[in-house]
């Protein structure tokens, strides 16, 4: 038998039944079917546009499909996309620099997904505990803020305190613990009372939690105690990175310097999985050849792409419009919940924030899902997050009128609610 390359889709209903008639039934997707993106807008295969106000959870914060990073896609996919790293190539080492020099790092390592990454970082952190800090070997312990996510891989559930991550995965991995997010006396005491702890995983603003902001000055509290008690801070902002929050990274909000930096998602402008960690010498040295690794980590296309992807960031200064379009849209919000009690509060940073919105008996749970839908029928795509938050996450190239139009959108749809 032969199989057709490809199959047309000759409607949404269509192309939502061989999702579930052939895949895995692990997500539940808003019922939209996309088929192009440009900008800050996505069309379906009706033609209906929409506002994408979840950015592919921020890994399209350079709009979908920006052109120099797509050119850059085509230029290298045409010369060279892959050697593995048993070679060297010639994009590779110039990205690591790259890397480096954009964040003020010593060393880059590159691999895939965030959660790749994440991965990489505990690795590190691991072995830095048994070369460098001298604690005894299977003794390292990592610890983490409840709340947290950065995966679905068994290491990163280990660290989760959601039963829907965990529940029927098990067993754990040992050496994790798990202390409440935003409390540097729960950070301190536990590193007084518990011995080798290695290292310390934190998001500074939690995404999936709902948009959780911590209190001015927890960043600089966790910085100073992770120095104090010798235990490596590891940042989390493969959500929060790069311009999403306002800043570079969203530790920049503080001027604080993670001792391992996590990135992923808009490191590619949403192209392709591209994830790094950013690290010193006197850590990222410890691992030694054969000690880990990724076939396609460092690869030349994902090179060519991440260099290309930054560089936007940096001309279009996405990071400064993050900033002033977060401030219009929060304000906008807060005026809206002057007008209905549907919206019970508004947080964030920059172009990453969330809504907590109040639960209607005619749903209860499924309220926040039910005001997604009707979103999606006004023209705008967004998702809730546990349960009663919504997550409103647009690409950073977004503009004045475009925010406003958008907010237009969601203040219309709560209103009529």
């Amino acid at each position: 038998m032969i199989l057709e390359p490809t199959l047309s889709i000759a409607s949404a209903e269509n192309a939502m039944q061989l999702e579930w008639q052939y895949g895995a039934h692990n997500y539940h997707p808003i019922p939209v079917v996309l088929t192009r993106g440009e900008g800050v807008f996505v069309w379906d295969v009706e033609q209906n546009r929409y506002f994408d106000f979840l950015s592919a959870y921020s890994a399209v914060s350079q709009g979908h499909c920006h052109p120099r990073i797509i050119n850059a896609l085509i230029r290298q996919a045409q010369q060279l996309t892959l050697t593995s790293r048993a070679f060297y190539n010639d994009k590779t080492g110039v990205c690591e620099k790259y890397l480096c020099d954009y964040f003020g790092y010593d060393k880059a390592i590159m691999m895939n997904s965030g959660a790749e990454a994440g991965e990489t970082s505990l690795k590190l952190t691991r072995k830095w505990a048994y070369k460098v800090k001298g604690i005894p070997q299977n003794q390292a312990k990592t610890v983490y803020a409840a709340g947290n996510f950065w995966g679905r891989t068994i290491a990163a559930i280990s660290s989760s305190t959601d039963p829907s991550s965990t529940n029927d995965f098990g067993p754990l991995l040992p050496g994790y613990i798990v202390i409440p997010y935003n409390d540097l006396n729960a950070l301190e005491d536990t590193f007084k009372s518990v011995p080798n702890i290695a290292g310390f995983m934190v998001e500074p603003i939690q995404g999936e939690a709902g948009v959780v902001v911590p209190a001015e000055g927890y960043l600089r509290g966790v910085r100073d105690l992770c120095t104090k008690y010798n235990v490596l801070f590891i940042a989390d902002e493969v959500q929060t990175g790069i311009g999403r929050t306002g800043k570079r990274i969203a530790c920049d909000h503080e001027g604080v310097k993670p001792d391992l930096l996590v990135l992923g998602k808009a490191l590619s402008g949403g192209t392709m999985p591209v994830s790094a960690v950013l690290t010193s010498d006197e850590v990222m040295l410890t691992i030694k050849p054969g000690e880990h690794g990724s076939t396609y980590g460092g690869n030349p296309l994902a090179c060519a792409v991440t260099m290309e992807a930054l560089q936007v960031v940096e001309d279009e200064k996405l990071a400064e419009n993050a900033a002033s379009m977060g401030e219009i849209f929060r304000s906008r919000m807060i005026a809206l919940s002057h007008q209905t009690d549907l919206i019970k509060s508004i947080r964030g940073k920059g172009l990453l924030n969330a809504v907590v919105i109040a639960e209607r008996p005619d749903f209860g749970k499924e309220t926040a899902w039910e005001i997604c839908m009707k979103l999606k029928a006004n023209g705008l795509l967004a998702r809730p997050t546990h349960g009663d938050k919504i997550r409103f996450a647009p690409p950073l190239v977004i503009t004045e009128a475009q925010i406003h139009e958008a907010c237009d959108i969601i203040e219309k749809t709560i209103l009529e609610f």
